[in-house]
């Protein structure tokens, strides 16, 4: 499993679905069912991109590199945005040139680029979601199938069958699947699976 996942095209949905939302107050506004604003959560989602992108980099499966993004704090919706799609077009060049070999530590288990990669467009989606709701808890926004579906069989290898966007939403503890009630404690499994 060592397919690069569309770091891009998640950010470029992110960036569509928020993008009708940048004249509202994000520091103002909790993100759905978060700790944190929907500013607080957007810059969470940049530097997880940034983030992954300096773990494969630095390429030590026995720990952290000892850095964190620092964003400007009169950064405003739009510039956000921006940042967010940089962050993504970094991590997806940073992994599509890494060494199929390398490994990176993460707390979810060592991985490779294309699972940091997939990280990050979990990470992107997820957040998304939790933010447009925030914004407008009448948006119907979902993560795209076709970027779900991926992800979901790189880092969730166990997850149950069904419409790729529904067993993100699952996976990520954000909904209910048919009969299985909305999980309170889940994570994705980062390890390397061939």
């Amino acid at each position: 499993m060592t397919e690069i996942a569309d770091l891009r095209a998640a950010a470029g949905v992110s960036v569509a679905a928020l993008a009708d939302y940048t004249d509202l107050d994000w520091q103002q506004v909790p993100a759905v069912e978060l700790e944190w604003s929907c500013r607080q959560t957007a810059l969470h989602m940049v530097d997880c991109l940034y983030f992954y992108a300096m773990q494969i980099v630095y390429g030590k499966p026995d720990g952290y590199l000892c850095t964190e993004l620092a964003l400007d704090d009169s950064a405003s919706p739009p510039r956000l945005l921006a940042a967010l799609s940089a962050h993504a077009e970094l991590l997806h060049r940073i992994a599509r040139s890494a060494d199929p070999d390398l490994r990176a530590h993460h707390n979810y288990g060592v991985s490779d680029a294309a699972g940091f990669a997939a990280m990050g467009v979990v990470e992107t989606l997820i957040h998304t979601l939790d933010v447009v709701r925030g914004l407008n808890p009448e948006d119907q926004w979902r993560p795209p199938s076709e970027l779900a579906a991926p992800v979901i069989a790189r880092l969730f290898p166990h997850a149950p069958s069904g419409d790729p966007a529904d067993v993100l939403l699952y996976c990520c503890g954000r909904a209910a699947l048919g009969e299985l009630p909305r999980q309170t404690l889940w994570r994705w499994d980062g390890t390397i699976r061939t």
